[in-house]
């Protein structure tokens, strides 16, 4: 079990450098408490390569993956246009600012599983769970992911405390549409004409609801498209 653990841990580290789940930690780390970002991390990874574990060791089978790429990469996109739209606090929600509500973990959770699926990582996994104890693999590939995601947050966090607010928001949103896109093309190379047609449309529909809600927003609380100049202390809770 030592040599399975040590082993899924050093490979599954490496491999987590440089991925785009340790560049969603990053994000999500410049605008919401670093805590939650690795509990939620932690859960997920957790969940992830349990999945992997029962595939790969008690299964012996690999499992498609297109499919999941772009879900998740339709998932990514509606994270990006949220993260530009921009939440707005209520007298009584901005009162209990200091709190983290369960939603944030939530979010942060479902993208890094549905980011995973199908990831580099997850394959390792399996990979490694056919031939070695399970335990082992389950453990060390968890830790693994969270101590490379955790490296990333604290650089995140370090990047949040010098940068506007405006720049964290603009720039977490182009990274989730960076990995909006990574995920989708990965999924879409080989897939038929329909499938192609379908993630389109759908992305379409996203888009188009994303900015009308963007656009309802910023007319109804003009001060939201320049978070620089608001001074609603909660929200700038949320962010820190």
């Amino acid at each position: 079990m030592t040599s399975a653990l040590l082993l899924s841990f050093g490979v599954i580290f490496v491999a987590e450098l440089g991925d785009k789940s340790q560049l969603m930690a990053m994000t999500y780390a410049l605008r919401y408490r670093w805590w939650v970002v690795v509990l939620a991390i932690t859960v997920a990874t957790t969940a992830v390569h349990a999945v992997s574990v029962f595939f790969g060791h008690f299964l012996g089978l690999s499992i498609p993956t297109s499919l999941l790429s772009i879900l998740a990469g339709l998932a990514m996109l509606a994270f990006g246009l949220w993260t530009l739209r921009g939440d707005r606090l209520d007298d009584e929600e901005a009162g209990r600012a200091g709190r983290v509500g369960a939603s944030v973990f939530l979010a942060v959770m479902s993208a890094f599983f549905l980011a995973e699926l199908g990831d580099k990582t997850m394959l390792a996994t399996i990979t490694m769970a056919t031939d070695h104890d399970w335990l082992g693999v389950w453990i060390g590939s968890t830790i693994g992911m969270v101590a490379a995601d955790a490296l990333a947050i604290g650089i995140g966090v370090l990047l949040g405390r010098h940068l506007p607010e405006r720049a964290i928001k603009i720039g977490a949103a182009v990274l989730f549409f960076v990995f909006a896109a990574w995920l989708t093309i990965g999924g879409l190379i080989g897939a038929s004409t329909s499938v192609v047609v379908g993630t389109v449309l759908a992305a379409i529909v996203i888009i188009g609801l994303g900015v009308v809600l963007i656009r309802r927003e910023h007319r109804l609380h003009p001060d939201t498209a320049d978070p620089d100049t608001d001074t609603d202390t909660g929200a700038r809770a949320l962010v820190r």
